[in-house]
């Protein structure tokens, strides 16, 4: 793979256009110009896109897929602030922002009320196939979209939230549509959920839409949550046998100048965008949860903007495992990036493949219990006190399967 960048740059040094012995590591005028698959005016436009993919390559270090320690950079990240304990009281004062959990003797309890009981349920699925595992313990679970604790405002409060952005200090926990609770739309009418199952069913429909099968197109399908997404559907609009990008309706939906003055479009199975090569994932009012998703296809996905995470994300790079685009991106910016891949077919493939093979083999259901585990043993080591049952609480049992 890296000798191939390497072929790369040294024609794209040479001021000529000559063909390069990638054994010798030498150009010979005499090189039949048509053994060389990238002409000069293309590897000349290309070029700052190969170097970065080149560099980026370079740099990676695969993580182990025998263990969860992948994703153990940003879990320690988030506990450092804590290094110096956790109390009562910091717990006391950030019992408004999420909702209140204890564990006490290998048994788990919640305050009775949940702001969003399905995604309680998610996060409960979890803690609960682990719990014989865990000391006692009690921390804050934010169940809503956003963070809750501000930089700025420098009050450390220990509260665990799924997504942030770095001016958060929230404690990254994996989401709960893991296992339920995402979004419901048509196609999810009780919410998007059940990893297991959909990388089961994602995995299918990539082995019969394989790359040289997939239509060479982008696809987006999505309500409009934020303006950034436009660019791509007005480029849809413009370049139709390139992009396939339409506005679905959302609950806040009133008329088609929600939907940029189009009829909304029909929801599309996760399944079918498996068919095309490029899947752009965009942020909602938080981090998105189609990113894990779209890699399992098998296509390239372009991931627009880097400041909102999940528990997974710091761990898969730009340029790596997906082609990254500045959120705010023209319709030229993006119809660039789209040339590049077309143009490149054998590198875009190449990212694409990575981002599947991390998806596969990084995060599996044993890998979000396994995070959870050392994520939870690891807070319960910073508590300065040991927890005693509150009164009031409710005694949260695993569910029938």
């Amino acid at each position: 793979m890296l000798g191939r960048f390497s072929v790369f740059i040294l024609i794209l040094c040479n001021c000529s256009c000559k063909s390069c012995d990638k054994s010798q590591g030498t150009c010979s005028a005499d090189t039949n110009e048509s053994a060389n698959k990238y002409s000069e005016e293309i590897n000349t436009r290309w070029l700052p896109y190969i170097m970065k993919i080149s560099n980026a390559v370079a740099s990676y270090t695969p993580c182990d897929k025998n263990a969860c320690s992948c994703h153990y950079p940003l879990l320690k990240k988030d506990l450092a602030v804590f290094k110096d304990g956790i109390t009562k009281n910091m717990i006391q004062s950030a019992r408004e922002r999420g909702t209140f959990y204890q564990i006490i003797n290998k048994k788990l309890y919640r305050q009775s009320d949940c702001m969003f009981p399905s995604r309680c349920s998610g996060i409960e699925h979890f803690i609960l196939k682990i719990i014989d595992t865990l000391p006692d313990m009690e921390m804050i679970l934010n169940t809503r979209d956003w963070p809750q604790v501000n930089r700025r405002f420098g009050d450390v409060k220990p509260v665990f939230s799924f997504s942030k952005t770095a001016e958060y200090m929230d404690i990254t926990y994996p989401a709960w549509t893991f296992w339920e609770g995402g979004p419901a739309i048509s196609l999810y009418p009780t919410g998007l959920g059940r990893w297991d199952i959909l990388r089961k069913s994602l995995g299918t429909s990539a082995e019969e839409w394989t790359w040289s099968k997939k239509k060479a197109m982008a696809f987006f399908r999505g309500s409009r949550t934020s303006s950034e997404r436009d660019s791509l559907v007005y480029l849809s609009r413009e370049k139709p046998n390139l992009v396939d990008a339409q506005y679905t309706k959302n609950q806040a939906w009133k008329s088609d100048a929600d939907t940029l003055y189009a009829p909304p479009a029909t929801e599309v199975p996760l399944e079918e965008h498996c068919q095309y090569k490029f899947l752009f994932n965009f942020r909602g009012v938080a981090a998105s949860f189609r990113f894990k998703h779209l890699f399992l296809c098998g296509s390239l996905v372009y991931h627009i903007g880097d400041e909102w995470i999940e528990f997974f994300y710091p761990q898969m790079q730009p340029w790596v495992h997906y082609i990254p685009v500045r959120a705010g991106a023209t319709k030229e910016e993006i119809r660039n990036l789209l040339d590049f891949a077309i143009e490149n077919d054998e590198i875009a493939n190449e990212i694409a493949e990575r981002g599947q093979q991390f998806i596969k083999h990084h995060l599996r259901m044993k890998d979000v219990l396994c995070y959870w585990r050392k994520l939870l043993r690891s807070y319960a080591q910073l508590l300065k006190y040991s927890p005693e049952k509150e009164e009031g609480l409710i005694h949260i049992r695993p569910k029938a399967q």
